[in-house]
């Protein structure tokens, strides 16, 4: 079904990254396979023939398979020497929320590879970070973005779909260490790629998918990972405006803000809840903004905190059916929307079996069984489905 044949220089190449992304050295390489560190760098460059003990050893030490190494339409993509490169003193749990990146992008390429297609992308020009005022920027360029995208003033509901379907960025949300809140990079072959905690709120990871959208309209080519201990730099400082604006523009605020708040003299804990149920953001960053905008005073989100703060449960009180449970949405998608199409026609088709799927995937097979027969809705009916021209 697929061929194994892969010239001397593809797998040179699929060894350095194997190596590069476990933080290798030639050096130590070579000694494992007991050669010189020039022949290592020859083999690498394709120049020399490895031998299948020798590939074996070093399988074994890259932590992968033979079979991952040779099939030729194995894709090889590795962004964690990026992240470590950019992010010096990087945590272990950054490192290994990039190399999962690494591998979600290396399984939605090697899918498309399978299936003979190409990602869809509709990139907006980049905005690199001007001297100034760091907040007007923001706010300019995330109306131009709306504008561009065709949301006008609109709440947004669903920030992902927006990113994947109609930006073309590759997205996942995955279960990461808690301090993560997601990573940015950015390939020219394989696009941009946004990788968000799924343990954190809903809510949280909006912000977090709008954060590091400011990172792909403002420095596409600085690979970041948005850690609760990162420090407010000038790109941070930027990309965390540019959410607020993207996600609550001041006209939007303003007038959800007169409407929810008609006749009132007081800012109430419904007012927040329902303004920011409108908004589609926490009530936190609800009441930030709304401090930012002058519309209230400054301090009013911390004198809601000192004085018990709202809670999830008022808000189940005030929205009723309405509200969303903050963990529920998406938490237990594996994949992403587009990914799970892959998926399903790879599987359709016969490309890969349901063991290389799960491996390819990094998911064990009762997850992929979950995920095939959620989307085999049309069943045995798919032969007399209607036909795409």
């Amino acid at each position: 079904m697929i061929s194994n044949s892969i010239t001397p220089t593809e797998l040179g190449e699929r060894l350095r990254i194997a190596r590069e992304s476990l933080g290798i050295t030639q050096a130590n390489a070579a000694d494992v396979i007991k050669v010189a560190r020039t022949t290592l760098v020859a083999i690498e460059k394709g120049q020399r023939k490895v031998r299948l003990e020798e590939l074996e050893l070093l399988a074994k030490l890259y932590q992968t398979s033979i079979n991952a190494l040779v099939r030729k339409h194995a894709v090889h993509i590795d962004l964690v020497p990026r992240f470590r490169k950019t992010n010096e003193g990087t945590e272990i749990a950054a490192l290994n929320a990039a190399n999962y990146l690494s591998n979600l992008v290396k399984a939605e390429v090697e899918l498309e590879t399978l299936l003979g297609i190409t990602k869809h992308k509709n990139y907006p020009p980049e905005r690199p970070i001007l001297s100034g005022n760091i907040l007007l920027q923001a706010e300019t360029n995330a109306l131009e973005l709306r504008q561009w995208l065709g949301l006008g003033f609109s709440p947004i509901k669903n920030i992902l779909a927006i990113l994947e379907m109609d930006l073309g960025i590759r997205v996942y949300v995955r279960d990461l260490d808690p301090k993560i809140s997601g990573l940015f990079t950015f390939d020219e072959k394989i696009g941009a790629c946004i990788l968000i905690n799924a343990k954190h709120r809903y809510d949280r990871r909006t912000f977090s998918a709008a954060h590091e959208l400011g990172h792909f309209i403002s420095t596409r080519n600085a690979p970041e990972i948005l850690i609760d201990t990162n420090q407010a730099s000038r790109e941070e400082n930027y990309a965390n405006a540019f959410a607020r604006c993207f996600l609550t523009p001041s006209r939007l605020v303003t007038q959800k803000f007169q409407e929810i708040t008609t006749g009132s003299s007081t800012l109430t804990r419904t007012h927040v809840i329902s303004l920011a149920y409108e908004l589609g953001v926490s009530r936190e960053a609800t009441v930030r903004r709304l401090e930012e905008l002058e519309l209230v005073r400054a301090g009013t989100w911390d004198w809601f905190s000192n004085n018990g703060g709202i809670t999830d449960e008022q808000a189940k009180q005030v929205l009723g059916e309405l509200y969303n449970a903050p963990y529920s949405r998406e938490t237990s998608r594996p994949t992403s929307l587009r990914m799970n199409l892959l998926i399903a026609e790879v599987s359709r088709k016969n490309l890969l079996s349901e063991g290389q799927l799960a491996r390819l995937l990094h998911i064990d097979r009762i997850e992929l069984r979950e995920i095939l027969d959620a989307l085999n809705n049309d069943g045995d009916e798919l032969d007399d489905a209607p036909k795409l021209s």
